[in-house]
């Protein structure tokens, strides 16, 4: 029987809709390469608690009052650090670290419970090993914080590969977690729009502002239809038909979402950015967001399409490369007139792909007749 998404873990996503607000928030604050960095630093704990959490949701039965009391125990968790998110690098590090840890022991309390040997994966880990390193991180001062935060997301990205062997022998439901990454794909674009409102609600409404929502409402849009209209079925169907499905989890799902989330956050900030100043030139450090945020978003379809098929989405590829070469315009023209060119180009994109998937199945639907 087909495993579904639960209430529970539905419920536990709206934490991380304001999660990837926070990550914006700090981004919006500091756009220089710097800041992209740090902000990608402290929002590895956070996604990877999303992740550790859906993984553990597609393994085990979690709709029963101790597993929801715990998914609910380790929201609250993922709230505390969203909460400490804006101001990480200053006086609540220590809580963005206490509450990560305290997450990861959460779930691993729920993982290993009844369990004799506890063996050594992503669980054991981050409870006994990354936990205690951000909470160190978030205890000190200045750069030690960012090399051990560091040293925390680095450990916890490359655990499940060092671990590949243990995790191959486990089976997934093939249904369950595209579901849930793609569920955090609409957190993520969700989080575009909010941004785009929430600066337009705050400044008056003129003709060039409103341009400039309808603009990034159909970036958005654009965006989503690229995932969702083959990008989803294609996931589901990878780990379906996947000899060892962790491969599949780990280099699609839980790497390659992190680029596409990524993307999606450095878009929404590029979008506010836009709809502040429509009439301007936006600032290099801006532009950059906006147009390379759009280019890794699209250009890693090609990374997951050849991890599944060892085919690459050459399509999704040139995509990127023309919005990465199309930067130079968020500086040199109007932002919303530089919006309006970048929209076409997953426009062109999509109907690229609808047009050559009709005339594959074509000849295929003239035999069926």
């Amino acid at each position: 029987m087909e495993k579904r998404v639960t209430w529970a873990e539905l419920f536990f996503d709206v934490v991380f809709v304001f999660a990837v607000t926070q990550v914006s928030h700090l981004l919006h604050d500091d756009h220089s390469w710097a800041g992209v960095g740090q902000a990608l630093i402290v929002f590895v704990p956070v996604y990877w608690t999303w992740v550790g959490t859906s993984v553990h949701a597609n393994t085990h039965d979690v709709d029963n009052p101790l597993d929801r009391i715990g998914v609910f125990g380790i929201g609250l968790a993922s709230l505390f650090m969203a909460l400490a998110l804006p101001y990480a690098y200053d006086d609540r590090g220590a809580l963005l670290g206490a509450a990560y840890w305290g997450a990861r022991l959460i779930l691993a309390a729920l993982v290993f419970r009844g369990w004799r040997n506890i063996p050594i994966n992503t669980f054991s880990v981050s409870a006994v090993l990354t936990g205690p390193l951000m909470l160190a991180g978030g205890l000190v001062d200045g750069p030690a914080r960012i090399v051990l935060w560091t040293l925390a997301a680095a450990i916890d990205l490359l655990t499940p590969r060092l671990v590949r062997r243990r995790l191959a022998m486990i089976k997934f439901e093939p249904h369950h977690l595209p579901e849930r990454f793609g569920l955090f794909q609409i957190i993520a674009l969700g989080e575009a729009v909010v941004a785009v409102g929430g600066v337009a609600a705050g400044e008056s409404l003129t003709s060039a502002r409103l341009l400039a929502v309808a603009a990034s409402f159909a970036l958005a849009c654009g965006l989503w239809w690229v995932y969702f209209s083959y990008a989803a079925d294609g996931i589901r169907h990878a780990l379906e038909t996947a000899e060892v499905q962790t491969d599949v989890i780990r280099t699609v799902l839980a790497y390659g979402h992190l680029f596409f989330i990524g993307g999606v956050i450095a878009v929404a900030v590029g979008l506010a950015e836009v709809v502040s100043h429509p009439g301007e030139h936006l600032h290099t450090d801006s532009a950059a967001l906006l147009f390379g945020g759009t280019a890794l978003y699209l250009g890693t379809f090609g990374y997951t399409r050849w991890r599944m098929f060892r085919v690459p989405g050459w399509g999704r590829v040139i995509a990127a490369v023309v919005a990465l070469a199309l930067m130079p315009l968020g500086v040199l023209l109007p932002a919303v007139v530089a919006l309006l060119v970048l929209v076409l180009v997953p426009v062109v994109l999509n109907v690229a792909e609808a047009v050559a998937v009709n005339r594959r199945a074509a000849p295929a639907a003239a035999q069926a007749d």
